[in-house]
């Protein structure tokens, strides 16, 4: 059988051990005669290996390192030492690791959704390493709370949830009982985020997402699930300016978002704002998209911004 140089995230991931909690690092080398070392943070819903579709078209331009955060992708959780998944617990968190990582280097910064609020925050928290940073790339980031489009009911629908199952023993009833693999199998397809997922798919598509879906449920520690979902639905990032450039990837169709207000606030929390339309169904890719697939989050325009040397 012929063999294949293929490589599957498998081969990059490196165990990642910080302050008492164990976790992972998807670590890319440097492509030949690029220059570039790239963090990629993922976002909310999502492990290394839903996003290495992303991670692979980034490694063209440059080493990039994608890192578990505390409750996420496997990763113990704050909880296991006695701490919150507050925003600047992770913010801080996150800033420990790129003190480690990046001495001396600057490097630019990828984050995605949830990760682009802890991004935020961190460079908010440690203008050190904002310094360091020469480009912010937001892949349908936001910085505030009101940029949510969810209707009042529904905002506080999920508020309220979130703040019940953040509790420590609802939220082992919700990873035991509401999380089980067969109520997220029968009832998935039914919420009103699967729905946008599931529009214009087949059999077989649907049933693929449905099973990372229960992974992704499974793998990620719920109670800080709902309590970064409590993060999201109340964050503020507007209140102090960051000297680092922005580009900022936006979707037309976001389910999630008001593109204009997402907008109005990064031109108030950044030095510099420029807007990228990218063409895609809803906020976000397939729950698990290769490299060709993960295409459209990187534009003509952001690869031509990547090209040139940091």
């Amino acid at each position: 059988m012929a063999q294949t140089n293929t490589k599957k995230s498998t081969d990059y991931i490196v165990p990642l051990y910080m302050n008492g909690l164990r976790g992972r690092m998807l670590k890319m080398p440097m492509p030949k005669n690029k220059k570039r070392e790239i963090l990629l943070i993922y976002g909310h819903h999502a492990t290394i290996e839903r996003l290495y579709g992303l991670a692979e078209l980034l490694n063209d331009y440059g080493a990039v390192t994608m890192p578990d955060l505390p409750g996420f992708g496997g990763m113990d959780s704050f909880y296991k030492i006695g701490e919150r998944p507050t925003l600047d617990d992770l913010a801080d968190y996150l800033a420990a690791f790129v003190k480690l990582r990046y001495r001396g280097r600057r490097f630019t910064l990828a984050a995605l959704s949830f990760g682009f609020l802890v991004a935020t925050r961190m460079l908010q928290k440690h203008p050190d390493i904002a310094k360091k940073v020469d480009l912010l790339v937001s892949f349908v980031g936001f910085t505030r709370y009101d940029e949510f489009t969810f209707s009042r009911p529904r905002y506080w629908f999920y508020r309220s949830l979130a703040t019940v199952f953040s509790r420590k023993l609802p939220s082992i009833f919700f990873h035991n009982i509401v999380l089980h693999p067969v109520i997220i199998r029968t009832f998935y397809r039914r919420t009103h985020n699967a729905k946008h997922k599931f529009n214009n798919l087949d059999q077989e598509e649907r049933k693929r997402i449905t099973d990372f879906e229960v992974h992704l449920w499974r793998c990620n520690d719920a109670r800080t699930h709902m309590y970064t979902s409590l993060v999201m639905l109340t964050a503020d990032n507007c209140g102090v300016k960051v000297d680092v450039p922005v580009v900022h990837l936006s979707v037309k169709t976001d389910n999630y978002f008001d593109n204009n207000i997402v907008e109005q606030h990064m031109q108030v929390v950044f030095s510099s704002y420029k807007p990228i339309a990218v063409n895609i169904h809803g906020h976000n890719i397939s729950v698990v998209a290769t490299k060709q697939q993960s295409e459209p989050l990187v534009p003509a325009k952001l690869r031509a911004i990547l090209r040139k040397h940091p």
